[in-house]
């Protein structure tokens, strides 16, 4: 791949993430999430408290936590959204094995591949 085309691509993607990051930015519950943030940090600050001790202090009740440890010794793996910037095809997968990521990753390479992730999630 020669320089100039290496260029144009980063530019490419840079203005993708650029219009990606301003429609979050216009985004409400990301507004709601962040506002809720500082919130928190100047009520842990009041009081003296860090991340740490606010999770101990609240209960694990969530069931799927429960139940995944119960029935496997293995955390769920994140969910990854891949984004082809050449084709605009997305998929969604928790694994290495997903038939198009692997065609993906032989055609373009890992490295390139893994900037395509969009966002992950639990």
């Amino acid at each position: 791949m020669s320089l100039l085309s290496e260029y144009t691509k980063k530019e490419q993607l840079l203005k993708q993430l650029s219009e990606e990051l301003k429609a979050l930015e216009n985004d409400q519950r990301l507004k709601k999430e962040l506002e809720f943030k500082e919130k928190l940090e100047a009520l842990m600050t009041e009081y003296g408290k860090k991340a740490r001790d606010v999770i101990e202090l609240l209960p694990n009740e969530s069931p799927s936590a429960s139940q995944s440890s119960a029935t496997s010794g293995r955390r769920k793996r994140k969910l990854k959204i891949y984004k082809n910037p050449n084709t605009g095809e997305m998929i969604e997968t928790r694994g290495g094995n997903h038939k198009v990521l692997k065609t993906w990753k032989d055609e373009h390479g890992g490295e390139t591949v893994e900037s395509w992730v969009v966002r992950e999630e639990q």
